[in-house]
């Protein structure tokens, strides 16, 4: 969509509007002022005949490209996406035993492996990442880095542990994101953290607590529930139930105005992983584009040119 930064310019149009309005009036006329003529010879040479609709082309080309230069006054631009240098993007991956569930083929946690690489390897190479897992307490395993290729083999070498601290893998996130290179500015650098998790919190600090903590450091976390109700696993030699806890990952998000999305294959985990790619560590600057209108108005200030020379033998 085009704006444009300094519309009162358009004011500029105004006299253009007025000889077009001009031109147009006294070719309404014409006919009145030939009348004048009694020299019905000079007047064909004044107006010769066969030029018919190519009379107005050369004026019409030249009001089109004062048209163009009067707009392109105001300095007309287009809205583009341009990633933030110290964007920062948390990735927290639970490794309780509970991700080692077959619910998702070939397990939980190698699904969510496969889904988060892939994440990985899209984000535009300006962002900051960092890796968090958390089980029965949370772990910085890469810190925010542009560093794509030790994430990755962070995330090939995730080991699953007893519990789930939820809580903590926010906490643990917050800090790291405060730990980003200032860059000459006092500000936190724009950043979200992406919580994927498959089970309820029985490790460390609350979820609301969390939220809390989030909200007030304006940082968004978006949650992935991921696996699927009908989740089992054997621990300790007895199989257990590992439903999704989707009420407190969805509260989370909700409070901390991130989103919240439900993945049960490794298709679904993928998608959520694009769609938050889309979206995060983004800046809106205006691109101006004056020279598009420079040039459409050159473009039409030869037309009008050519055309009078062709037809008329005069410039216009």
């Amino acid at each position: 969509m085009i704006r444009f930064l300094q519309p009162w310019w358009l004011l500029a149009l105004l006299p253009v509007l007025a000889i077009a309005g001009l031109y147009v009036w006294r070719q309404l006329h014409r006919r009145s002022y030939a009348m004048r003529f009694t020299n019905v010879d000079l007047l064909r040479t004044l107006a010769p005949k066969g030029l018919g609709w190519r009379r107005h082309a050369a004026a019409g080309a030249f009001l089109l490209s004062l048209i163009a230069l009067a707009t392109g006054m105001a300095r007309p631009s287009i809205d583009t996406k341009e990633p933030l240098e110290r964007a920062t993007i948390m990735l927290a991956i639970d490794v309780s035993l509970s991700m080692q569930a077959a619910d998702v083929s070939p397990n939980r946690l190698e699904a969510a492996q496969e889904a988060a690489k892939q994440f990985v390897a899209e984000l535009p190479p300006t962002f900051n990442l960092g890796l968090v897992a958390f089980a029965k307490s949370a772990n910085v395993l890469v810190p925010p880095t542009k560093d794509r290729p030790a994430v990755t083999q962070a995330i090939d070498g995730l080991v699953l542990a007893e519990a789930t601290a939820t809580g903590e893998a926010v906490f643990t996130c917050l800090e790291a994101i405060r730990s980003v290179p200032a860059d000459g500015t006092a500000e936190i650098p724009p950043a979200r953290i992406v919580l994927l998790s498959d089970g309820y919190r029985t490790s460390g600090r609350s979820v609301e607590e969390a939220g809390a903590a989030a909200q007030t450091a304006n940082v968004p976390v978006s949650t992935i529930a991921f696996g699927t109700d009908a989740g089992m696993v054997e621990i300790g030699g007895q199989v257990q139930r590992v439903p999704v806890d989707r009420q407190a990952l969805a509260q989370l998000a909700e409070t901390t105005q991130g989103y919240f999305y439900e993945a049960a294959s490794v298709s679904e985990l993928k998608q959520v992983y694009q769609d938050m790619g889309s979206s995060i560590g983004f800046r809106t600057e205006p691109r101006e584009i004056t020279q598009w209108y420079a040039g459409i108005a050159l473009l039409f200030a030869l037309s009008a040119a050519g055309m009078s020379l062709l037809w008329t033998s005069r410039m216009l």
